[in-house]
């Protein structure tokens, strides 16, 4: 079996790809792996191995019409993570976010389709139902993203349904809830504020820190993503949710304990561009469809996130300081 990801040097992709490498998804024990990412500044070829037997690593673009045509023939499912994903650099130049997000899904559907794939897994974001003041969205809630991040999103999404539609694409939409864990960009909260308080710096909490987020540790999200792989239906949307509603304060604090700092080590920063105040997920659908649970304690996770950074300066300085050759 071969398995093609997109995004695969990211964050999330690449600890889906590594997962997939050591056998954790009994589906595609063995599977081959192709890596496909542009090395963009979120895409980080150290996130994968070197070199592994069941992995082949192309360095390119989704939006590559050409590239994907000769890539996908032969492979037997598409889990497209690739994206531009941060809000705070949506909102000071949306371009790249509607040329990856949109029509890069785009292409990619287009080539799978030409390539005859049987499967692809298109990976989204809650951020595309925008903000909620109570309850949980499900996946039939409107989609009224307020970000250029968000809206591109939400774009792609109806590309797949509209894909699955019209053309009988197989393809299933996830939307997931705040991740975190090893390997994240340090532009992202956790990581930012963690890498921050490591090199003695303040961190920077938007506004009154009351915006609420769910967070999901990146593993019970690709298990998530797995399951949506063997068992999800064409067309449907599954929501993947952990239950840890927390605010930006709340969280801050939790990262300041871990780390032996105090408050002294907050610094107030203007509130964000149309900041959405709370995401919350119903994943009740993919509990009851696929059986999925996450697994890992927010708690536990947090801490152990936290000793991943500590341990490991030689990976996310060069990240966060590409351009100062002592922290490499």
């Amino acid at each position: 079996m071969r398995i093609l990801v997109t995004g695969a040097a990211g964050f999330i992709g690449s600890h889906f790809v590594r997962s997939l490498l050591d056998n954790r998804y009994p589906a595609w024990t063995d599977a081959r792996v192709t890596a496909l990412d542009k090395l963009t500044y979120a895409g980080n070829r150290d996130n994968l191995p070197g070199a592994h037997p069941r992995l082949e690593f192309v360095h390119g673009d989704i939006c590559d019409r050409a590239l994907l045509a000769e890539l996908l023939p032969g492979h037997d499912a598409v889990v497209h993570f690739a994206a531009e994903s941060h809000v705070d650099r949506s909102l000071d130049g949306a371009g790249e976010f509607f040329r990856t997000n949109v029509c890069g899904t785009q292409t990619l559907f287009d080539a799978a389709l030409a390539a005859g794939v049987p499967r692809v897994v298109h990976v989204s974001t809650d951020e595309v139902y925008g903000s909620l003041a109570e309850g949980s969205w499900t996946e039939d809630c409107p989609l009224l993203p307020n970000s250029p991040y968000a809206a591109s999103k939400a774009a792609s999404d109806l590309v797949a349904r509209a894909y699955w539609r019209s053309h009988g694409l197989n393809v299933s939409v996830t939307r997931c809830s705040n991740n975190y864990g090893p390997y994240q960009h340090p532009e992202k909260l956790i990581p930012l504020f963690v890498t921050n308080l490591l090199e003695g710096r303040t961190v920077p909490l938007y506004g009154d820190g009351r915006n609420v987020r769910e967070w999901l540790h990146v593993d019970d999200h690709c298990r998530a993503i797995a399951l949506v792989l063997d068992g999800g239906r064409a067309g449907e949307v599954y929501n993947i949710g952990g239950g840890n509603e927390h605010t930006n304060l709340d969280l801050t604090r939790r990262l300041l304990e871990l780390l032996g700092a105090g408050e002294e080590s907050v610094r107030r920063v203007p509130d964000r561009k149309a900041h959405d105040l709370r995401y919350s997920i119903d994943d009740t659908k993919i509990r009851e469809e696929l059986g999925y649970a996450p697994r890992i304690d927010f708690a536990q996770g947090l801490t152990d996130t936290v000793a991943w950074y500590t341990d490991h300066p030689h990976w996310w300085k060069p990240v966060k300081h590409p351009a100062d050759d002592s922290a490499r």
